[in-house]
């Protein structure tokens, strides 16, 4: 689907939340306010320039912090590590405060970090104020960290730029590499152990980039990730790609628009892209883009919150704009569409541009897919879905909680019809009301069962239907 919905819901009136493999009830009239974004207000903190990495079934997120909701400049005096498996429950991991490296003692210039997963352990790289880096390291993400090289890993003054903001890319060959900078960025591949740098670091160049300063300038905090064979430069929602992790790189476009940005977390006085500092990761197969912001009430660029949203990427390696509103990730509200490529968890599935320019479900035989946290769903509603289908006599079922849990309904899909053809689908569920962890599992013949563009919730299906779109 490429049309983008905001909907303002209710307040809470009455809910029992339920996590994802559990069932409970809850009254029908109950309307639940579905509010993931930004993801701070969980913990009630001020997270900030987020970089998150996936590794042993969870997204840890390293964070700078922002100290104060007074502050009238950049005051952060230390750095947080924090950890998820759902994306909606976060849990602290570490701290790390500057006096613990070789920085020796306390600081308010705690600047953008990074952590990754290397030689039997981790490695936290940290901007120790705006012109070094520096790396700790620990057997685990819950610390202790310690700074095994008592000096900067990039000191100040060793290349032409502001040397801050790293960010580290493992890449397919188990390489990894830093790269960094201000307006000029450097790329270097890593030692083994990630302790130096395994080269002299090189400059990157951006052909013809834009950023939020206007045309021919990037930012600060470059974002490395790669997807397709192809690696991707960022910076405040603005990218470039290479075929080449040392580029050059070809600006493509930017990741936000004021169409796909709800309205309360488009800026007021500053521009869309302005200080959005994003990271691209992936978990359980999906992508997702995690961004600074600072809409919120009592927020400022000195006090910052973090969002994220879905990341698609088109058939020329472009990437979709992305969709930043009030429900976030990992959840889901039925009143309203959901986006059938917005799911959790998936096997036998993959996400495909579909004729108008929008993405799809994509499963083959077996294929499953998974919804956790849908809220707001009435009683044995009717589950209405736009589907591509492309084999004779092919079912979707759908369970609760788990591939193999109860089966809540059944669809027979009927004869196939013409590659991108999709129709409108009915089926009626026996669940509870409240909220549902809904599994979609394809059965057919072979792979490309079907496609599904989106879906929604309705309280009854009437008559059967299936009508053309």
């Amino acid at each position: 689907m490429n049309r983008v919905k905001f909907i303002s819901i209710p307040l809470l009136l009455s809910a029992s939340i339920i996590m994802f493999g559990n069932s409970c009830c809850r009254q029908p009239e109950a309307i639940e306010t579905v509010a993931g974004n930004p993801i701070s207000e969980l913990t009630g903190q001020a997270l900030a320039d987020p970089h998150l990495i996936a590794h042993g079934g969870k997204v840890y997120l390293f964070a700078s912090h922002d100290f104060s909701i007074q502050s009238k400049s950049y005051d952060m005096r230390d750095w947080w590590v924090w950890s998820s498996d759902d994306l909606l429950h976060w849990n602290q991991e570490s701290v790390l405060t500057p006096d613990e490296t070789f920085m020796k003692e306390p600081s308010t210039m705690c600047w953008a970090t990074f952590g990754v997963p290397m030689d039997g352990g981790w490695r936290l790289y940290f901007s120790a104020g705006p012109t070094q880096i520096g790396v700790v390291t620990a057997q685990t993400p819950a610390g202790p960290w310690i700074d095994p090289l008592g000096k900067p890993l990039i000191a100040e003054g060793e290349y032409s730029t502001d040397s801050r903001d790293p960010d580290i890319l493992l890449d397919d060959d188990g390489s990894a590499y830093i790269v960094f900078g201000t307006f000029n960025y450097f790329i270097a591949r890593l030692s083994k152990d990630g302790l130096s740098l395994d080269e002299e670091a090189r400059p990157v160049t951006v052909i013809d980039p834009v950023g939020p300063y206007g045309k021919g300038k990037t930012d600060d905090k470059p974002s490395l990730h790669k997807h397709g064979g192809l690696y991707y430069l960022s910076w405040s929602g603005f990218y470039a790609v290479s075929e080449n992790v040392y580029g050059p790189y070809e600006y493509r476009g930017t990741v936000l628009s004021a169409e796909s940005v709800a309205p309360e977390f488009r800026p007021d006085r500053a521009d869309l892209l302005f200080d959005r500092h994003g990271n691209f990761f992936e978990f359980n197969g999906q992508w997702y883009y995690a961004a600074n912001d600072f809409k919120q009430p009592g927020r400022s660029p000195y006090y910052r919150d973090v969002v994220m949203g879905y990341v698609h990427f088109k058939d020329n390696g472009d990437m979709a704009p992305v969709r930043i509103d009030r429900t976030g990730v990992g959840q889901y509200d039925a009143i309203g569409e959901i986006e059938a490529e917005d799911w959790f968890k998936s096997e036998g599935a993959s996400n495909a541009e579909n004729p108008w320019g929008g993405f799809d479900l994509k499963l083959d035989s077996g294929g499953q897919a998974a919804y956790p946290n849908i809220h707001n769903v009435p009683a044995d509603a009717c589950l209405s879905l736009s589907i591509s289908n492309n084999q004779d006599g092919a079912v979707l079922e759908f369970r609760e909680g788990t591939p193999d849990g109860p089966v809540l309904g059944t669809l027979n899909l009927g004869e196939s019809n013409n590659a991108g053809h999709y129709q409108t689908h009915r089926v009626a569920l026996s669940n509870h009301p409240g909220t549902l962890n809904l599994w979609i599992v394809a059965k057919g013949d072979d792979s490309g069962v079907c496609r599904i563009d989106s879906f929604r919730f309705e309280p009854s299906c009437g008559p059967s239907a299936k009508t053309p779109q």
